[in-house]
């Protein structure tokens, strides 16, 4: 059997519309303005929240970003994890599953701070990580700031992995 014989009988009953590229770029628009819209649901103001992020996402530590925002390191912390910047929990998985067992009733508090280690702030934070999900569209806010803020092997530091692949328009001759 033929391809030709395969496909006699066969006849398009549809058409497909051209709807051109779909283009979304909100790179030009200020991160705070961006986040005005869920003022409510973040722990600190759309502005010091938007300089938490840029100042955090440089490389910047949680309490140097507060002290930039003008809010407490916890504050600063928990807006971060409401942000869905990753890296603000104090506590490893494993420890973090000792607060989800205080959380659900199965220790007392007490075993639940000593086996976690840290200190009261490190177990506060980290239960509060675990009984607050980052919020979606915020974190989609964020996101979309970030992929468009920074340029390709720009701003990496002397510890960047891959330093030397990346090249300079000065190299080229």
């Amino acid at each position: 059997m033929t391809l030709s014989e395969i496909a006699e009988g066969l006849e398009v009953t549809a058409s497909q519309c051209d709807r051109g590229v779909a283009v979304a770029d909100d790179t030009e628009t200020p991160l705070a303005e961006g986040l005005r819209a869920h003022a409510d649901e973040l722990p600190c103001t759309p502005e010091a929240t938007a300089t938490l992020v840029d100042a955090y996402t440089a490389g910047r530590s949680v309490g140097d970003a507060a002290t930039d925002a003008g809010v407490a390191p916890m504050t600063a912390a928990k807006t971060l994890h409401r942000c869905g910047v990753s890296g603000v929990c104090p506590l490893a998985p494993t420890r973090r599953g000792v607060v989800r067992d205080w959380l659900d009733g199965r220790i007392a508090r007490t075993e639940a701070v000593a086996l976690a280690g840290g200190d009261d702030a490190d177990f506060a934070l980290a239960t509060y990580v675990e009984t607050h999900d980052p919020l979606p569209a915020v974190a989609d806010v964020v996101e979309a700031k970030l992929a468009g803020s920074s340029s390709i092997g720009s701003g990496l530091g002397a510890d960047d992995p891959l330093g030397d692949a990346l090249g300079s328009p000065d190299d080229l001759r």
